[in-house]
C-alpha cells in the first residue's frame, strides 16, 4: 500500500461511478476513468476529462441549480461512456466492420434520438399514466378531491402507482441477461467505492467485504425523485386536467434539485434520520445490484485507481488480466465452445453410495469418510482427481 494511501482524512463524495458493458466508470473531479474487461481477458483503461461547467459559472453551482445542472451532465457523461465501452469492447464479429471506419453523422444522431425517446418514455411512465390512472380511480370510487382525507389519499395512490411501475420495470429489465451481468458491475462498483472510502488498502479481499449498497447510487436518487414528486403532487389540485401535467413537467427540475441536495448529503453524513430516508433506495438497489465475481471486482479497483493515479502511481492494469477459460460468461463469448470443466475428484458409483444416500462425503487422502443420519464409515475407493 502506498504511503500516502492511508493519509487522506474524507474520501466521501470524492470518487463517483457508472457500471458499464463489461466494465467500470469512475470520476474524480475533472478525471474519468473507464476500465472494461475484453474478451481475451485483459482490461483496457481509456482516460479522459469532463469538465463540469459548475467550474465556469458561480451561479450554476448554488444549491438546487447545481443539482439540476449535474443531472444533465451526468446524462452526457452516461451516454458518452456507454458509448466508449462499446468501442472498447471491440467484438469480433463487429472488428471487421467496424476496422479503420469512424461513427458516421446518422449512427450518432440515432444514438441521441434514442437517449431522448428514453426520456419520453420515463416521462410518460412516471409522470403521465400514474396521473390518469389515478383520475380513473378517483371516477371509479366517486371520490371528492376538494375533501381534506380525500385529497391526501389520491396524492398517496398516485405514489403508489408511480412506485409500482419503478419496481416493475427495474424487475423486468433485470430478466434480461446482459443486464443481469451489468448489474453484477453495479455491485462491483459500489464495493469498490465503499473500500476506497474506509481508507483500507484497495485490493479484491477487502472490497469484497464490503456492502454493495450505496447511498449516493442512482437508483436511490431516481427512488428519493418519487417520494419527492408524490409530495409536490400533493399541493397540485385535480381539476386542473392538462394544466396539471404541464406543472409537474415544470417543476421536474425543482425536484431533482432538491434531490440532488439530499443524496449528497446523505453521503457525507449517517445518522438516524438519513437511515431512515434512505432505506427504500437501498432496498431497490437489492434490484440494480448483484454480487460481483472477483474479476468484475478488479474491474472496478482498476477504474478507481486509474482515477486517482496520485494514490496509485504503480497501478498496472495489465497485472489484471485473467484467462479466457475464466471470462466464459463475458458478453463477447456467449456462444463460443470450451472445453468441458471436469470436477476436481470423481468418485466411481458404488452400492455403497447407493445406501448412503444424502450423505456428506469427505476427501483427505484414504481412507474416505462417509457421514449419514445412520453413522460414520471409512472406506477405501478409487477416485480420480483432475488438475
Amino acid at each position: 500500500m502506498d504511503k500516502n494511501h492511508s493519509n487522506l482524512i474524507n474520501r466521501h463524495n470524492m470518487v463517483g461511478g457508472q457500471a458499464v458493458i463489461e466494465g467500470v466508470m469512475m470520476k474524480k473531479d475533472d478525471r474519468v476513468a473507464l476500465a472494461v474487461r475484453k474478451e481475451d481477458g485483459t482490461v483496457e483503461i481509456k482516460k479522459s476529462e469532463f469538465k463540469s461547467s459548475r467550474k465556469k459559472f458561480k451561479l450554476l453551482n448554488k444549491p438546487i441549480i447545481r443539482g439540476i445542472v449535474a443531472f444533465i451532465e451526468s446524462l452526457i457523461l452516461s451516454f458518452k461512456t456507454l458509448s466508449s465501452s462499446t468501442d472498447m469492447l471491440d467484438l469480433e464479429e463487429d472488428k471487421k466492420k467496424t476496422e479503420g471506419k469512424k461513427k458516421s453523422g446518422s449512427t450518432v444522431f440515432i444514438m441521441i434520438i434514442s437517449v431522448v425517446l428514453g426520456l419520453l418514455l420515463a416521462l410518460v411512465l412516471f409522470t403521465i399514466v400514474p396521473m390518469y390512472v389515478t383520475d380513473f380511480l378517483v371516477d371509479t370510487v366517486k371520490l371528492d378531491p376538494n375533501a381534506r382525507g380525500h385529497f391526501v389519499i389520491i396524492a398517496l395512490c398516485e405514489g403508489v402507482i408511480k412506485i409500482v411501475i419503478f419496481i416493475a420495470y427495474l424487475l423486468a429489465v433485470s430478466l434480461m441477461k446482459d443486464i443481469r451481468r451489468t448489474f453484477e458491475y453495479h455491485g462491483a462498483e459500489h464495493k469498490a467505492i465503499a473500500c476506497f472510502e474506509s481508507g483500507h488498502e484497495l485490493t479484491v479481499k477487502n472490497a469484497r467485504k464490503c456492502t454493495r449498497f450505496h447511498p449516493r447510487c442512482g437508483t436511490s436518487f431516481m427512488f428519493v425523485m418519487l417520494i419527492l414528486s408524490i409530495l409536490v403532487s400533493a399541493f397540485i389540485p385535480l381539476e386542473a386536467g392538462i394544466a396539471r401535467t404541464v406543472v409537474k413537467i415544470l417543476v421536474l427540475p425543482l425536484v431533482m434539485g432538491i434531490g440532488y441536495e439530499y443524496i449528497m448529503y446523505a453521503g457525507k453524513n449517517e445518522n438516524a434520520i438519513t437511515k431512515i430516508l434512505s432505506a427504500p433506495g437501498l432496498w431497490m438497489q437489492r434490484i440494480t445490484t448483484r454480487e460481483p465475481s472477483d474479476d468484475q471486482i478488479e474491474i472496478a479497483i482498476c477504474a478507481i485507481k486509474s482515477a486517482v493515479p496520485e494514490l496509485y502511481p504503480r497501478f498496472d492494469a495489465s497485472e489484471c488480466a485473467i484467462p479466457i477459460e475464466k471470462n466464459r460468461e463475458h458478453i463477447g463469448n456467449i456462444g463460443k465452445k470450451f472445453p468441458k470443466e471436469e470436477p476436481l475428484y470423481q468418485v466411481p458409483k458404488t452400492k455403497l453410495e447407493l445406501f448412503f444416500k444424502d450423505a456428506d462425503l469427505v476427501i483427505d487422502d484414504a481412507p474416505m469418510t462417509v457421514r449419514s443420519k445412520s453413522g460414520e464409515k471409512k472406506f477405501t475407493a478409487c477416485a480420480r482427481k483432475y488438475k
